[in-house]
């Protein structure tokens, strides 16, 4: 049975053939970007179930995840530990971190993808041998990023992503398969 799939530029799908190490930014990529406090200054944030699913999917297609913030925020390290991914908060230097997860792996930089949407996120990008927005980017950052996805922050941008990259890889037939068993 065919399916459905974005018409992906056959150089985004090169790039991100490459990719085995795929980083993201928290809030306004893999949240909407509001931030949620309780009379006592506790955080909360609102993750989309889309993304979680295309995360753990691609964890289990042996592409290492990760969360890299700016935020020293436990909601954010705790939702990268449930979904498998390495959680990194409170993160001063965003290129000095994913080069050390990348050097750890033994990955070069066209085998990395960073999403990030704001000024934080502008070195890393240009680093990236994937560098991927959701449509809610901030327009000073638009242009530094291959592609910008169709859906906003925190509304399935990032599942867009791993879509993007199982495609890519060429998991998505056995994937659908188990699943139609």
């Amino acid at each position: 049975m065919p399916h459905h799939r974005p018409d992906y530029p056959a150089d985004l799908v090169q790039r991100a053939a490459r990719i085995r190490l795929a980083c993201f930014d928290v809030d306004g990529t893999l949240t909407d970007g509001r931030l949620w406090f309780d009379e006592d200054g506790r955080e909360s944030k609102a993750f989309n179930v889309l993304d979680g699913q295309g995360l753990v999917q691609l964890r289990k297609a042996g592409v290492t995840v990760a969360f890299v913030t700016a935020r020293n925020s436990r909601v954010a390290a705790n939702r990268a530990r449930e979904l498998g991914a390495e959680p990194h908060v409170d993160v001063r230097d965003k290129v000095a971190c994913v080069e050390e997860i990348r050097t750890r792996l033994g990955l070069s930089r066209e085998e990395v993808a960073f999403m990030g949407d704001d000024l934080p996120d502008l070195t890393v990008l240009g680093i990236a041998g994937l560098a991927v927005a959701p449509a809610s980017v901030h327009h000073w950052i638009r242009d530094r990023a291959h592609w910008i996805t169709p859906s906003r922050g925190g509304e399935g941008a990032a599942r867009e992503l791993c879509d993007l990259i199982l495609h890519a890889q060429g998991r998505v037939a056995a994937l659908l398969e188990d699943r139609e068993g």
